[in-house]
């Protein structure tokens, strides 16, 4: 999953190019809609996947990542107390969604999170925005620049919230691209997208993610509303595998209400799973090869993947896939580990899959002057 982080939007193809006839989805009554596999990288299916669409409330999974780095980066610490300011409640009071904070109370900031996640608080997330970016617009700068980090073209935030306003914008597929930092990034940090509910001030409110309920394998994610937006969920499940768990995402924008958004996701994430298989092609740092080496202390130089190799095909293709290793040939040492050299290509039959960087996996060394030498003459006689 490690290589997502350098190439998860060249990862993000639809499936046209994965299968000449890729089995068909389900109809699914939404706007836009995208189904991503995450173990793989890949995306399985989608409509209207770049479209402009209003977040809504999915908006807090960009904020809920900054706040996992500040917890990452010391900046806060779950137990920290952060008095409530009258922005963050009154902004909590415009909605329907708040954690019913109140002005001058000092919350916990893991009570903020959980007030965020479950209850979808506009309140809390206000609260912990002005903390980290010492501003709400401080904040929303930091969202645009980690967006923009992340490779996207269309998400620009201009509240941490998600309340409607003009030219607050993403994608389905750019909010999956956001769903899928988290999760690689922060997996200790989404376990509070699991709980069904939370109790603040004697309040408890459920988590609006009614899948919680109703697949043990779902674990979360967000759910939006707003007029335009319509009703919106990205959902993610982990289903164990002969192969190895999978972790299928959806992101459900444009829904006609809360029961539909849930059924809309359940469909498609019960077709990811049976229509097409997890095949595990290579373990992480598994030598690929041993190429030949030039100028080196070794004649040979151990290649392999970071990740493991992991693709999604339609059911029943697995069998047709083969490799193909592309070197930037001829490897000259020093070379230092981890360094990439070349790319490996997946394929089912004359059609590629998956295209994975391959690194060096063990440094090599200069040979001493006279094997340089010899090297050089052998290579100008080639």
């Amino acid at each position: 999953m490690k290589r997502l982080l350098a190439t998860l939007a060249m990862a993000l193809v639809l499936p046209h190019t994965l299968a000449q006839t890729p089995p068909q989805p389900p109809e699914i009554a939404a706007k836009a809609y995208v189904l991503l596999d995450l173990s793989a990288d890949q995306a399985l299916a989608g409509r209207n996947p770049d479209a402009t669409v209003e977040p809504a409330s999915l908006t807090k999974l960009m904020t809920a990542y900054l706040v996992f780095q500040a917890l990452r980066d010391k900046k806060l610490t779950l137990d920290q107390e952060l008095t409530v300011s009258e922005r963050a409640w009154r902004t909590g009071m415009t909605d329907a969604s708040r954690m019913y904070i109140q002005v001058g109370n000092k919350v916990r900031v893991e009570d903020l999170i959980k007030g965020m996640i479950v209850q979808s608080g506009n309140d809390a997330t206000v609260l912990l925005a002005e903390a980290i970016g010492g501003s709400v617009e401080n904040f929303v700068a930091m969202m645009n620049r980690q967006a923009q980090a992340f490779g996207l073209k269309v998400s620009q935030f201009k509240n941490p919230e998600g309340l409607p306003a003009p030219g607050h914008v993403s994608t389905v597929r750019e909010l999956g691209t956001i769903a899928m930092r988290l999760l690689v990034d922060f997996p200790g940090d989404v376990r509070y997208y699991a709980l069904k509910e939370f109790t603040f001030n004697k309040i408890t409110q459920q988590n609006r993610n009614l899948l919680l309920w109703r697949d043990p394998s779902v674990d979360g994610l967000k759910t939006g509303y707003t007029d335009a937006a319509g009703y919106c969920l990205i959902a993610t499940a982990k289903r164990d595998f002969p192969n190895g768990p999978r972790r299928l995402i959806t992101v459900v924008v444009g829904a006609t209400s809360k029961e539909a958004r849930a059924v809309e996701s359940q469909k498609l994430l019960n077709w990811g799973y049976s229509a097409w298989d997890s095949v595990k092609v290579y373990d992480a740092r598994q030598v690929i090869t041993q190429a030949e080496l030039w100028k080196g202390a070794s004649a040979t130089a151990k290649l392999g993947t970071q990740a493991p190799v992991v693709v999604s095909v339609p059911r029943g293709e697995g069998g047709q896939l083969k490799t193909q290793l592309v070197r930037t040939d001829p490897l000259i040492a020093p070379l230092t580990k981890g360094q990439q050299v070349g790319t490996l290509k997946v394929l089912s039959g004359t059609r590629v899959v998956s295209e994975i960087p391959v690194t060096v996996l063990e440094a090599v060394e200069q040979a001493g002057m006279f094997g340089r030498a010899w090297d050089t003459l052998r290579l100008w006689m080639r």
